[in-house]
């Protein structure tokens, strides 16, 4: 009975990915019709604007927003499951601050980077900030517990963000990297997107490499390693593909708050601790979940847009705040 009910978790959250991909293209400061949207797929003029419009900007932004919503829920659920901590996740942990970092200093000295480069160099960002969090956790005394763990990324990832503010205006470079400190999907770089799909594949082998071995490091290093598994080379993996999938992101849009920290508990209170469906469960709702937002975004205050970090935020904030006061700031047992 459990299998069947994980399978139709798995059936609807696949059919709600179809239904938001046709509610993020028809919605908007113009709407579209249902036909309008098959027109342009099957029978696509480049002289009508309207099938432009659907191919050059909300294709793309749908797209992104589903990839981007998938990559962080997945960096998100891997932390969790890696620290034994309910409140790791990447906007919050200086993941995201650390990739924004890197991309600053990008713009200052590589101003002419190519689309790859930039991703990559958001990749080190992001991998030098969750590096350095823990690093600096496991030298304070109690660091490594869960609110000790978020506030130390939240300091750290504010101070990486200071700085990144204060060089780009010292630079004359604040317009340029404004894009990437508010989620942004309908300034998403088409171009970007295209070169991040392989890139995600690659990040997306080390995730599904790490799951199994993830299920039993969230039990504790000690039952991991009594289980068989090579914990530090499993972590080491956990890190990059994380990284990875984070710089990817914030290249892509920019900062994306609390998605990586609500979708991966929703999923597991809904099909239990294996992280071999955990992960998977929480790439598909992660998708759902940032491009609904996305088009709520648009509704609200039509024809103008509420930011989308806004609507994620009012999600994200009251369920930290309701994590911490259910969890007393323990680590999971």
């Amino acid at each position: 009975m459990k299998r069947q009910k994980k399978w139709l978790i798995a059936l609807i959250l696949s059919g709600l990915i179809s239904v938001t991909i046709f509610l993020s293209l028809m919605i908007g400061s113009t709407n579209y019709s249902f036909q309008t949207i098959v027109d342009a797929a099957f029978h696509f003029d480049p002289e009508n604007m309207e099938h432009q419009i659907l191919l050059n900007s909300r294709v793309p932004r749908a797209l992104g927003a589903l990839l981007v919503g998938a990559a962080i829920s997945m960096s998100g659920s891997l932390m969790q499951g890696m620290t034994r901590n309910y409140l790791a996740s990447p906007s919050i942990m200086g993941v995201s601050d650390g990739s924004i970092f890197a991309i600053t200093l990008s713009m200052i000295f590589l101003p002419q980077a190519s689309s790859i480069t930039l991703i990559f160099l958001s990749f080190l960002g992001s991998l030098f900030g969750m590096t350095l969090v823990y690093v600096l956790a496991t030298l304070i005394p109690g660091g490594m517990s869960p609110i000790s763990l978020a506030i130390l990324g939240t300091v750290l990832g504010m101070f990486l963000s200071g700085v990144s503010q204060a060089l780009s205006t010292y630079f004359q470079v604040s317009q340029s990297i404004s894009f990437w400190y508010n989620t942004r999907l309908h300034q998403i770089d088409p171009v970007m997107l295209k070169i991040a799909f392989p890139v995600v594949l690659i990040g997306l082998i080390g995730v599904f490499y790490v799951t199994r071995s993830i299920t039993a490091i969230s039990l504790g290093d000690d039952v991991a390693l009594g289980l068989g598994v090579p914990v530090i080379r499993m972590k080491i993996v956990t890190i990059i593909s994380v990284a990875l999938l984070t710089g990817i992101s914030v290249a892509l849009v920019g900062k994306v708050t609390f998605i990586g920290l609500v979708i991966p508990h929703v999923v597991r209170y809904l099909i239990g601790e294996d992280y071999k469906k955990i992960v998977p469960m929480s790439a598909l709702a992660g998708a759902i979940f940032l491009a609904l937002a996305d088009v709520i975004s648009r509704v609200v205050n039509p024809p103008f847009e509420m930011p989308v970090g806004v609507v994620t935020a009012l999600v994200g904030v009251p369920y930290f705040l309701y994590l911490i006061r259910r969890n007393g700031g323990q680590q999971r047992a």
